[in-house]
C-alpha cells in the first residue's frame, strides 16, 4: 500500500490526488493520513542515499551511472542493492550521460614505413608502473572543425600519463603526448613498451628516434585490429562519452582547457575505474606504492 502512496506523493504535481487514487485502488483520506506519519527508517535513508548520489553525480559532472554511484555510497559505509540505487536513480532524475555513436579515421596504416611486432599480445595487464604504455589518436569536433588528441596511458593504473591536442595528425602530435609521458615518469632504460597501432605518426623517423633516445621498445597492433589496442580505445570511449560527446567546443584552445580539466581534474584523480576496484589511477598507484 505505502508503495501506491508513494507514486501519489511522486505525481501530484502532474495529476489529482483523487484521480490517482481511484486509479490505484486507495482513499484519499488513506493516503492524507499515510502522509501525516513520521517517515520510516526506509525513507529516512532513501533521502540520505539520494543527497549522496546527487552529490557524486554532480561531481562526476554528469558521468556515473549506477555501478560507480553504488560504489560511492559504500565508500561512505552504505551497502545498497542495485534495484533501490535504480529506483532512487529514477526518483531523482540522475540519467548518466550516453555514448554516441560516430567515427572519423585517425589512423593511417596503408605505409611503407617500420613496423614493430606485436609485445603485448592483447596482455593489457601490468606489475608494475611504466611497465608497459599505450597510445592511441582520436577525433575531437570543434566549431572550426576537426582537432586531435593524443594519449598516453599507463596499463598498470589506466593513468593518461601524456597527452596533447592538435588541428592535424602530423607525427609531432604523438611526440608531444610522448615527450609529457616521459618528462612525468621515471624510465628505466629498455624497461618499458610503447604499444600503438600501425598509424604513420607512430612508425615516423622522429617518434622511432624519441623511443631509441630513451631506449624505449615499440610494439604494434596488427594491422586494422583495434582489439590489439583494446584499453586506448576502451578510455577513448570513455573520454568521449563523459566529456568530448557533451561539448560543443567553438575551436582547439576551448577544447584544450576543457580537456585539461577532465584529464588531469577529474579522470586521474578523482574518477572510480571499475577495472582499478573503483578507485582514481591516482588513488591506484599511492596503494601500491604504500604497499
Amino acid at each position: 500500500m505505502s508503495a501506491r502512496y508513494r507514486f501519489i506523493a511522486e505525481n501530484c504535481k502532474q495529476f489529482t490526488v483523487k484521480a490517482m487514487s481511484a486509479a490505484l485502488g486507495v482513499s484519499k483520506s488513506g493516503y492524507y493520513d499515510w502522509r501525516k506519519r513520521p517517515v520510516c527508517d526506509r525513507a529516512r535513508l532513501d533521502r540520505i542515499f539520494t543527497r549522496i548520489l546527487v552529490a557524486a553525480f554532480r561531481e562526476s559532472e554528469g558521468t556515473y551511472g549506477a555501478p560507480r554511484l553504488r560504489e560511492c555510497l559504500r565508500g561512505v559505509g552504505f551497502g545498497v542493492g542495485k534495484e533501490r540505487i535504480a529506483r532512487l536513480m529514477k526518483t531523482a532524475g540522475i540519467r548518466p550521460v550516453s555514448q554516441k555513436t560516430f567515427r572519423v579515421k585517425t589512423t593511417d596504416s596503408d605505409h611503407k614505413l617500420p613496423v614493430s611486432a606485436n609485445l603485448i599480445r592483447r596482455n593489457f595487464s601490468a606489475k608494475r608502473p611504466n611497465q608497459v604504455w599505450v597510445s592511441d589518436i582520436t577525433y575531437v569536433k570543434t566549431q572550426r572543425g576537426f582537432v586531435y588528441l593524443c594519449v598516453v596511458v599507463d596499463l598498470f593504473s589506466r593513468r593518461i600519463v601524456g597527452w596533447a591536442i592538435r588541428d592535424h595528425m602530423h607525427a609531432s602530435l604523438v611526440n608531444s603526448a610522448m615527450r609529457m609521458a616521459l618528462s612525468r615518469r621515471r624510465v628505466k632504460p629498455w624497461s618499458l613498451i610503447v604499444h600503438s597501432d600501425r598509424g604513420s605518426q607512430y612508425g615516423s623517423r622522429s617518434f622511432r628516434r624519441l623511443l631509441l633516445k630513451h631506449r624505449i621498445m615499440s610494439s604494434m597492433s596488427a594491422k586494422g585490429d583495434c582489439f590489439d589496442n583494446a584499453v586506448a580505445e576502451s578510455i577513448f570511449g570513455t573520454i568521449k562519452t563523459e566529456r568530448i560527446h557533451t561539448r560543443e567546443y567553438q575551436d582547439l584552445t576551448e577544447a584544450k582547457k576543457d580537456l585539461f580539466r577532465y584529464i588531469e581534474g577529474f579522470y586521474n584523480r578523482r574518477r572510480l575505474h571499475s577495472y582499478l576496484g573503483y578507485v582514481s589511477p591516482e588513488e591506484f598507484e599511492m596503494r601500491a606504492e604504500a604497499a
